[in-house]
C-alpha cells in the first residue's frame, strides 16, 4: 500500500463528501427521476442503462447520481472532467473499456462538464457509444441544445435535474447536523436565510453548514450575522450563455405581461448577474416599439431617454432610468398592431416583387416623363376637403391592401376611428367615382 493510500482514511474530508448519498434512495430533490415510476427508476429496476446527458445547476446531484448508477447496474464507474481531460486521456478510457468488455464487464463513463469538449471531441465518443463499448453519462450546466453535437445528442438521453428547492436543502442541513451531532448555531429566521443563500445549491449548503459548525461553541446567530459570517452564493448568470437568454425573455414577457413588479425582479437580477445595461436599454427599446407601438407613442421617447441617461450616468445612478423605464413600459397599453402590420406588408412586397407605383404620384421633372404620364391626376391632399383626396397609391396591378389594425387600446383608439372615418370617405369617393 503506498503511503498517499496508507494514511488516506485518516485524511480530513469535507463534509459535503461525507454525507455524499451511498445510495440513489438518499438522493434528495430529483424524485422526478428517481422514484419507482421515474426514468431512472425504472432503469435501475430493469438492470439496465443507456447513455445520458444529465442537465442542470451547480450541486443538484449530477456526479453523484451518475456514480451510483454506475454501482446499481454493475457497471465500472470511470469519470473524467472535460476542464482537466484531453484526446490522449479518452483513448486510454476507451482502451481500457474495450478490455472490460472483452472480460465481461461494462463501463460506464461518466464526463464532467461535457460541453466543453469541443465537436471534434464529442463526435470521438460516437463510434464507442454506438458499439456498446462505454455507456455515457455526459453532466452539464448549459443547455445541451446549443453546447453539445446532435449527433451525440441523438444518441443520449437528455434529463433535466431541478435546482434544489428548501426542503431538499433543509433535508441536507439536517443530515449534516446528525452526522456531526451538533445543532447548527442559527436563530429560525436565520435558519431559513441559510437555505436562501444557497440557491438550490445542495453542495453550497454543506459548506455554509461547515463554516458554521467551524465557529464553535457560540449563541444562535441571528441573519444580519449570519450573512456577516458568511459568504452569499453568487446567483447564477453568464452573459454568454441559456441563463442570459432565459433572463431576458422573463423581463420582457414580463413587461408584454403588463406586470411591474415581476418586470423589475427579473430586471435587477439581470444586473445583479453583471449584464451589460446598455443590452437591457436596447431590449426595452424594442419592448416600446414591438408590443406598446402606437398605443402609447411616449413608450419610445422613455425608452429612448432611459438609454441616454444611463450613458451620461453610468451605473449605478443609471440603472435607475432603466428601471423607470421598465415601468412605463410594463405599465403602457399594449399593441403589436404595427409590428403585425410591418411583417404583414413585408410578406406582400416580398411576394409582388417590382410593381411600379401608380403614375399620378410620381415626379415628372422631364418632359419625357410628363407625356408619359408620370404625376398626371395628381390630387395634393392638402387642397382637398379635410386634407384627404381618398386617392389609389398602391401599384395599379394590386388590390389595395389593410396591414394596420389598430387595436382600441390608449392612443390607438383615436387612430382607429381617425382610420376608420377617411376609409368611409374613401369608399365614398369610390362610390362617386
Amino acid at each position: 500500500m503506498s503511503q498517499s493510500g496508507l494514511f488516506e482514511s485518516t485524511a480530513p474530508r469535507p463534509l459535503a463528501d461525507r454525507l455524499r448519498p451511498a445510495r440513489l434512495e438518499e438522493v434528495v430533490g430529483q424524485d422526478h427521476l428517481l422514484a419507482p415510476d421515474a426514468p431512472l427508476g425504472r432503469m435501475t429496476a430493469q438492470h439496465r442503462l443507456t447513455s445520458l446527458v444529465l442537465w442542470g445547476p451547480p450541486g443538484c446531484g449530477k456526479t453523484t447520481i451518475a456514480r451510483l448508477l454506475a454501482d446499481a447496474t454493475d457497471l465500472e464507474f470511470s469519470p473524467l472532467s472535460a476542464v482537466f481531460s484531453g484526446v490522449a486521456d479518452l483513448r486510454k478510457v476507451f482502451a481500457e473499456a474495450r478490455d472490460r468488455r472483452v472480460a465481461g464487464r461494462g463501463t460506464l463513463l461518466f464526463i464532467d462538464e461535457i460541453h466543453r469538449f469541443n465537436r471534434a471531441q464529442q463526435d470521438g465518443f460516437l463510434p464507442y457509444v454506438e458499439d456498446g463499448t462505454v455507456i455515457l453519462i455526459g453532466a452539464t450546466t448549459e443547455n445541451p441544445s446549443f453546447e453539445l453535437n446532435p449527433a451525440l445528442l441523438s444518441r443520449c438521453q437528455v434529463l433535466v435535474l431541478n435546482r434544489l428547492d428548501r426542503a431538499a436543502l433543509a433535508q441536507l442541513v439536517e443530515r449534516a447536523e446528525q452526522e456531526t451531532g451538533r445543532t447548527l448555531p442559527l436563530e429560525p429566521p436565520a435558519r431559513e436565510a441559510l437555505l436562501a443563500m444557497a440557491d438550490g445549491d445542495g453542495r453550497f449548503v454543506l459548506n455554509l453548514a461547515e463554516e458554521l459548525f467551524a465557529l464553535g461553541d457560540v449563541e444562535p446567530l441571528d441573519t444580519a450575522r449570519l450573512t456577516a459570517t458568511v459568504q452569499r452564493r453568487a446567483p447564477l448568470y453568464d452573459k454568454g450563455q441559456e441563463s442570459h437568454y432565459n433572463l431576458i425573455s422573463a423581463l420582457h414577457k414580463s413587461v408584454r405581461g403588463s406586470d411591474p413588479d415581476a418586470a423589475l425582479y427579473w430586471l435587477a437580477r439581470m444586473l445583479s448577474g453583471g449584464e451589460d445595461p446598455r443590452y437591457i436599454a436596447r431590449r426595452v427599446t424594442r419592448m416600446a416599439v414591438e408590443d406598446i407601438g402606437l398605443a402609447d407613442p411616449g413608450a419610445l421617447r422613455q425608452a429612448l431617454a432611459a438609454w441616454d441617461t444611463y450613458e451620461r450616468l453610468g451605473s449605478p445612478e443609471g440603472e435607475l432610468a432603466l428601471a423607470q423605464a421598465v415601468i412605463y413600459m410594463a405599465s403602457s397599453p399594449k399593441s403589436n398592431a404595427a409590428y403585425k402590420a410591418f411583417g404583414a406588408a413585408t410578406k406582400t412586397a416580398k411576394q409582388t416583387g417590382s410593381l411600379m407605383p401608380p403614375k399620378h404620384i410620381l415626379n415628372a421633372p422631364t418632359r419625357l416623363m410628363k407625356d408619359l404620364g408620370y404625376g398626371s391626376g395628381y390630387e395634393y391632399d392638402h387642397d382637398a376637403e379635410e386634407a384627404f383626396s381618398g386617392q389609389n397609391y398602391f401599384p395599379e396591378e394590386m388590390a389595395r391592401q389593410e396591414f394596420y389594425r389598430p387595436t382600441d387600446r390608449g392612443f390607438e383608439d383615436k387612430m382607429r376611428s381617425r382610420l376608420e372615418y377617411w376609409r368611409q370617405l374613401r369608399a365614398q369617393r369610390d362610390g362617386d367615382e
